[in-house]
């Protein structure tokens, strides 16, 4: 290798850029006394040099930078950091023993195998503190023309994953399980099922080694399984990749987002900007810590301890000029460079709090996305609450840019299909795309995205077969994890064998499924509901990375019943606009030719909102499609254990009703094609209990 020599450099972009002349690296610091580059050959402990630097020649304003020339493109970095000390003073925690990420690195080196920990034999230098290395990024990847699907979000038809946990079980058959290219080998599986986004659980770098917990069952240490952890935000996780070493990860993770686009597919990514892995003042000293604590984190202003609106230790302060711009980098990099379609961003409540922790009216992060230009065709969805009690749905942002996940459609399902009272009024709400949530500030329907399930508590299945999680094997004696669940057994707590409640079970997941196909809203399922997959009650999995977290793909065949159910759902709401409607429902008026949508209990003309009432149904009418006229829907709703009787309106003029779909019919019966709907013979339908039956129309 040539000599390394080194000029002053470009304070801008930050991080780790090639230029013609060299490698510029750049990073914010704004109270740091002094700043050195430290270089690494690959697969070395040792470091091969440390480059300090002037802060006369190589800082501007608060930037430290350098130009270093000769420098190979396989180098590995870090940053030592020094200034003061004050964690309980000004807040600074600097350390110079401490090697520090590159909060702008692209790619990590080091743990590029799940579970593996990068020990360097021999290392015995300051710099190993902490083992992971920052990497230059140098690889040609050929997109072959690919371009952003821009799929409208009524049209969006959401499946959210674990890129490990989708192929990681032995039984996915594929050769690369647990990885990106698993992901892959099974993209003929997700178009076979309808659905038109992957939403993926973190994908960028955190260490699943991080848990200290021992499964009391098994002896086994446990992991940070879901990821909700972030050591860099840029870089996507080398152990999901096949050959996570010297910066592939990238391209294989590109691969994916290539291979995902040409199934029809979108990409959207679930990101992690409240909080960082660093945690609480006994966490380690990993970037953003090191690099400027008072800057990048909440400090309460008299302990200049950890503000923790993230339950996880730190409060990253979003709407600090600098630390917004750093979010809106990272996001434009997602978009331009790796082609991902959008975001749906983690206890994203916590990004209007200010830099004391209190609630903006019109948070300045929260509106540079939503206007930024960049993501302007992307996909953005709020997890509206955070761990300290903020809860947003309805009212995260006034722009309608912003959908969000709507936790009270997920509640309320789950209540009526619990047959609990007083729920009919507000399901019927929620079904009709929450206008009470959404409908101000031009919103639309779309705006909601509609989930019964996501990764963070029961699966469809468990909902319908646990009354209490049942979470021991996380090490927490059972205190970890939501405990209002809005969960039934259906009569037996977990598995049975009893045929009455395995009948009832199957009968209510399917009416779940039913009613968020037929909600106007997104839907968004979890991964192995559409074929039942189960967590054995724990309803808290972050640590579980075995079998109860891995989909388990033999019941793909097993409940081969239920995975047809969810592809002929998706499909039958694919092919009608009138279930996928951009403006909400009109107020009836005298001026209207027709209602576009029409409440009943068990008779037409008669609506019954009472506390005890636990049967809905309602018409669509397909006149009220945009552009050619769609079909009509009738569908009723029985959340009683009796069956109940439900008269069904007069058909609209030249056509007839044509039953498609009973949950309490036995399969292949319980859904049917729409042209071979079975012809309604007399006015009246029986719907089981906790049975939803849907009624379509076709020309006489």
């Amino acid at each position: 290798m040539n000599p390394l020599t080194t000029t002053p450099g470009s304070p801008l972009p930050l991080g780790a850029t090639i230029v013609s002349q060299g490698i510029n690296f750049a990073i914010f610091s704004r109270n740091a006394a002094q700043v050195a580059l430290v270089l690494f050959r690959p697969n070395e402990g040792p470091k091969l040099t440390e480059i300090p630097l002037d802060p006369v020649i190589n800082r501007t304003g608060d930037l430290w930078h350098v130009l270093v020339h000769n420098l190979p493109l396989n180098i590995r970095y870090g940053y030592r950091i020094d200034g003061p000390h004050d964690p309980q003073g000004e807040g600074h925690w600097f350390s110079p023993n401490d090697l520090l990420l590159d909060p702008y690195a692209r790619a990590l080196t080091g743990s590029s195998a799940w579970g593996e920990t990068a020990v360097r034999v021999g290392d015995q230098t300051p710099e190993s503190n902490f083992q992971r290395r920052c990497a230059i990024i140098d690889i040609d990847f050929d997109w072959e023309g690919d371009r952003p699907l821009n799929i409208p979000l009524k049209d969006t038809i959401i499946y959210e994953m674990h890129v490990r946990g989708f192929t990681r079980n032995p039984n996915s058959e594929v050769m690369h399980p647990g990885t990106y290219a698993g992901v892959i080998e099974k993209i003929h599986y997700l178009k076979e099922l309808g659905i038109t986004a992957v939403e993926l659980m973190p994908v960028t770098e955190f260490n699943e080694n991080e848990n200290i917990n021992i499964n009391p069952l098994t002896g086994e240490r446990l992991k940070n399984f879901w990821g909700y952890s972030p050591l860099a935000f840029f870089a996507p996780k080398a152990s999901y990749a096949v050959h996570g070493r010297d910066g592939h990860q990238v391209w294989e993770f590109k691969e994916m987002v290539k291979a995902l686009h040409k199934a029809g597919i979108e990409v959207i990514l679930d990101v992690v900007f409240n909080h960082t892995a660093e945690g609480n003042e006994q966490g380690p000293v990993i970037s953003f810590r090191g690099i400027d604590n008072s800057i990048y984190y909440l400090l309460d202003l008299k302990t200049r301890g950890y503000m923790n609106f993230s339950g996880c230790g730190n409060t990253v302060n979003c709407n600090h000029p600098l630390v917004r711009t750093f979010i809106v980098d990272c996001l434009h990099y997602w978009v331009m460079e790796m082609h991902v379609d959008g975001f749906r961003f983690d206890l994203a409540s916590i990004l209007g709090r200010d830099r004391n922790g209190e609630v903006l009216a019109n948070p300045p992060v929260v509106e540079w996305i939503a206007e930024d230009p960049i993501l302007a065709n992307t996909k953005i969805i709020a997890e509206a609450w955070d761990a300290a009690g903020l809860y947003q749905v309805g009212n995260f942002s006034t722009s309608a840019r912003w959908a969000e996940w709507n936790g009270k459609f997920r509640d309320e399902v789950r209540a009526f299909v619990c047959g609990q009272e007083n729920t009919v009024a507000t399901l019927a709400t929620r079904i009709a795309g929450s206008s009470d949530l959404y409908q101000q500030s031009l919103k639309h329907p779309y705006n909601s995205i509609n989930f019964i399930t996501c990764h963070d508590g029961f699966t469809l299945y468990d909902l319908v077969s646990y009354n209490q999680k049942h979470n021991i094997a996380n090490g927490e004696n059972n205190n970890d994890g939501d405990n209002n669940n809005i969960s039934w057994n259906s009569g037996i707590e977990g598995e049975t064998g009893n045929a009455r409640v395995k009948a009832l079970r199957n009968r209510r997941l399917r009416t779940m499924a039913t009613i968020l196909f037929f909600s106007q809203g997104v839907p968004m399922i979890t991964a192995g509901d559409e074929f039942g997959r189960t967590q054995k009650g724990n309803n808290n999995a972050y640590c579980q990375d075995n079998t109860i977290s891995w989909l388990d793909w033999s019941l793909l065949k097993k409940h081969s019943a239920i995975n047809r159910f969810f592809a002929l759902l998706i499909a039958l709401r694919k092919r009608h606009p009138i279930l996928r409607r951009s403006k909400f429902f009109p107020s009836p008026s005298p001026e209207q030719k027709f209602q576009e949508i029409i409440w009943q209990s068990l008779k037409p003309g008669r609506e019954d909102w009472s506390p005890l009432s636990k049967t809905l149904a309602f018409l669509l009418d397909g006149r009220a499609a945009i552009g050619e006229r769609d079909d009509d829907f009738f569908v009723m709703l029985n959340a009683n254990l009796q069956p109940k009787h439900f008269t069904v309106p007069k058909a609209p003029e030249q056509r007839g009703w044509y039953k498609i779909l009973d949950t309490a019919a036995l399969p292949p019966f319980d859904i049917r094609p729409e042209d071979e709907g079975i012809a309604l013979e007399k006015n009246q339908v029986i719907a089981a209990g906790m049975t939803a039956v849907v009624l379509i129309s076709k020309p006489i």
